[in-house]
């Protein structure tokens, strides 16, 4: 099928301005004429319906869809019914594929260059989508569909995420007209910091009672099916549904990883192998394609101790299960919608990641967040600190953040080189899409091979609406649409491609596609490595170039660089234009925070704070960051006598700190991901009534991830003091809170684990938080 070519700066204002009355009012009743506007629709009545499936941190070599072993029946059924696309690209990382999914542009010009939580304040980095790049959300509302976005969202400000907004960055105040999910990059899928609309909800069960994230939000999206079916059927609708999954942590329940017990024995080397042989036998990739080698900074399956392949083989076969569950919630959802009977005009989606599989792991590990504080840690610690949770059975439960070796995120990335964070090859950036429209485009088990990219959505959307994109939304003219439409390849699966330009770039990784070839150079860190201290020095000037041409070349397996100087110069300089021109200046920019200047993080303004004693599900990025500044926290509580509860608590299970009251006795404990505990504990018990509790933190050197200096006081008077051996420079959690009174979401400790939200039974009048230096 094919529809009116896009156009940008077409004069379209949106919203559309309100219809006149038809009716005439005279001076009583009697004299007037009553002609009532007729319902006016801007799009013809057969437009389709449209859900976007957006899978997180997932690579091509992973589903059964295309050759791998994690069952995707939903994706396979779908790719049946439609088309697929082996050609689609991301961006290579979260932030910055969603917003470019979603506006149409390319994701500097939207200001995500980096994801929002580091962001700077360069334009092309500063965390922000601008007004003047209007989602195709909001566009599609302003026309009459009903709109509705679920799950990771990841597009606000880190610093507008608390319950007291301002909302206009949320997904309500850019065009969803309802939102359920998380506001985060990640999230707990046992105990997720929720949002819905623009207020702070807790998951409807607890873990004990079954809750999953990934099965909420699918109950949440056919519920939302369910009222637009009785409220709104003669509108459109257009839903996002983006699960959190395969993004760390990996949580599932133990029946879905056990499916999976024993297939990958023999590791990520022969993985690699069989997946590659059947995606050439399946048709998903092309019989002259080469398997890439495995990075020598990688490390073979055989070189893993046989002590450590239980571990290993384990943290895959959970993230299959948590896999293979994303998509039978997400069949859920397809299911109910032909259930009421859409199937045939709903246009969906499936995109299989926002970015290639995730190394973020690194060696393997049971917190998720050691990596990106930059602490080392040995595989035996892990073990060790594993063993007294329970042992390997304990993965992906909520005691852990678990997330696999970086080698699996590589053999899930068959047959590329790249994986998230590599904006230079295509491991990273390419991920499998499939589309199916059953009422119009006809099925197709060849996929499609034109090269496309995640901006390529809106226009595609625009094209088969046959609507151009407008110049001005809500008074703020509008930027161009950087993405080409898609929709001449739905009926034509040997149709020229169209989308002749792309560039790419995260942390100073890059590359730059042009007329079927592609140059890249690999960045100054490799995302399965602790970053090298020499990386404040690096320039973009000292990068080597690779030189690949794609049309012949399709994993980038040989490099043409040094026999075709000129050309590697011809693509470098098309990169630097197109760098310039979508706001991508300085190269490398998103390391400004994650690698150069840490202390200029995204945190509060604030020296000092004062809360009352309700005060809970506060973001750790809007908190006072106690386990990483020196700071005094002074409670007024009126204590029963042995009193037991939270006073207060930062971060989760994955990692955070907490001040409790046990029996009486005063306790205090710094959670280092799991692998390292540091626990406190008073003497004495707490005196009944009126008491001020005091807890001082001071650095004991002044170094990033140095030792605290911890000191507990009771009405003035020590009562125990301890220190903190290691300490994490620059968050516990990425999704969790601070809580005051309460734990509300994971528990940060194992003492109270079973107790959880393990409630302070006083009263906590008020809560004085102030920063010593």
């Amino acid at each position: 099928m094919t529809g009116k070519p896009v156009t940008t700066g077409s004069g379209t204002v949106l919203p559309f301005p309100p219809e006149p009355s038809g009716s005439v009012a005279g001076r009583t009743m009697q004299e007037s004429v009553y002609d009532p506007r007729p319902r006016q629709r801007r799009l013809p009545e057969d437009v389709p319906n449209i859900l976007v499936v957006l899978i997180d941190d997932a690579g091509p070599g992973l589903p059964t869809t295309f050759g791998g072993e994690v069952t995707t029946g939903t994706l396979s059924r779908l790719r049946q019914d439609g088309i697929s696309y082996n050609r689609f690209h991301t961006t290579a990382m979260c932030s910055p594929t969603r917003a470019s999914l979603l506006t149409g542009r390319n994701h500097h010009r939207v200001g995500n260059g980096q994801i929002a939580e580091l962001a700077n304040d360069w334009d092309g980095y500063s965390g922000h989508i601008p007004k003047s790049s209007a989602t195709g959300a909001e566009v599609l509302k302003d026309y009459g569909y009903s709109t509705a976005a679920f799950g990771k969202w990841h597009n606000t400000p880190a610093e507008e995420t608390t319950a007291a907004g301002p909302f206009e960055n949320w997904p309500t105040g850019v065009g969803f007209e309802y939102f359920y999910g998380f506001l985060a990059g990640e999230a707990s899928q046992y105990e997720p910091n929720l949002v819905r609309n623009t207020t702070v909800v807790a998951p409807p069960k607890t873990p004990e009672q079954g809750y999953h994230l990934s099965e909420d939000l699918a109950d949440d999206a056919i519920g939302w099916l369910h009222r637009h079916k009785a409220f709104e059927p003669d509108k459109p609708f257009f839903m996002y549904w983006a699960t959190g999954c395969l993004h760390g942590p990996h949580h599932i329940m133990k029946e879905w990883a056990d499916k999976y017990a024993g297939k990958f024995d023999d590791g990520w080397d022969a993985y690699r192998e069989r997946v590659f042989h059947r995606a050439k036998e399946q048709g998903w990739i092309p019989p002259e394609t080469q398997l890439t080698p495995r990075p020598e900074t990688l490390p073979a399956w055989d070189d893993v101790p046989d002590d450590q392949k239980p571990f290993q083989r384990r943290l895959m076969e959970v993230a299959a299960g948590f896999a293979e569950h994303a998509d039978v919630q997400a069949g859920r959802l397809v299911d109910e919608i032909e259930r009421l009977g859409y199937g045939d005009n709903t246009l969906i989606f499936y995109i299989w990641g926002d970015n290639g599989s995730s190394g973020e792991g690194q060696n393997g590990t049971i917190s998720e967040l050691l990596s990106q504080n930059g602490i080392p840690s040995t595989i035996p610690m892990h073990l060790q600190a594993l063993e007294e949770l329970g042992g390997l059975d304990v993965l992906g439960s909520p005691r852990t953040d678990n997330q696999y070796h970086a080698a699996w995120a590589w053999a899930g990335s068959t047959p590329y080189k790249g994986m998230k964070l590599l904006a230079s090859h295509l491991g990273g950036t390419r991920n499998p899409m499939v589309v199916r429209w059953p009422g119009k485009i006809a099925a197709d088990p060849v996929p499609r091979s034109q090269f496309h990219h995640c901006n390529d959505l809106v226009p595609t959307l625009y094209e088969i609406l046959g609507i151009s994109a407008p110049s001005v939304v809500n008074g703020v003219a509008q930027d161009p649409i950087d993405g080409v439409s898609f929709a001449y390849s739905f009926d034509d699966r040997e149709a020229a491609g169209r989308l002749r330009t792309q560039y790419f770039e995260i942390m100073g990784s890059r590359s730059i596609y042009h007329d079927g070839w592609l140059a890249c150079a690999i960045g100054p860190r490799l995302p399965w490595a602790p970053p090298d201290p020499r990386i404040r020095d690096w320039t973009p000037d000292d990068d080597v170039w690779e030189l690949y041409h794609l049309d012949e070349d399709w994993s980038q397996a040989n490099d043409l660089a040094a026999a075709m100087p000129e050309k590697v110069a011809q693509m470098k300089e098309i990169f630097i234009i197109e760098a310039a021109r979508n706001k991508a200046l300085p190269i490398g920019g998103g390391l400004w925070v994650i690698n150069l200047h840490p202390e200029l993080r995204i945190t509060p303004p604030y020296t000092e704070w004062n809360f009352t004693g309700d005060i809970v599900r506060m973001p750790e990025f809007n908190a006072p960051a106690l386990g990483n500044r020196n700071n005094v926290v002074t409670i007024d509580a009126d204590v029963p006598e042995n009193a037991s509860g939270v006073l207060y608590a930062l971060g989760g299970a994955g990692g955070g700190l907490t001040c409790f009251v046990d029996d009486g006795f005063l306790c205090y404990e710094y959670n280092l991901f799991i692998v390292q505990r540091t626990r406190i504990r008073s003497d004495t018990r707490l005196p009944s009534g009126r008491t001020t509790i005091q807890i001082e933190t001071t650095y004991a050197e002044a170094k990033p991830a140095g030792p605290l200096a911890i000191t507990l006081k009771v009405n003035g008077a020590v009562t125990a003091k301890g220190v903190v051996p290691v300490s994490a420079p620059l968050l516990f959690s990425a999704n969790d809170c601070l809580d005051i009174g309460t734990c509300l979401g994971s528990p940060v400790s194992a003492d109270y684990y079973d107790r959880a939200p393990f409630p302070f039974v006083g009263t906590i009048d008020h809560v004085h938080v102030k920063y010593t230096s």
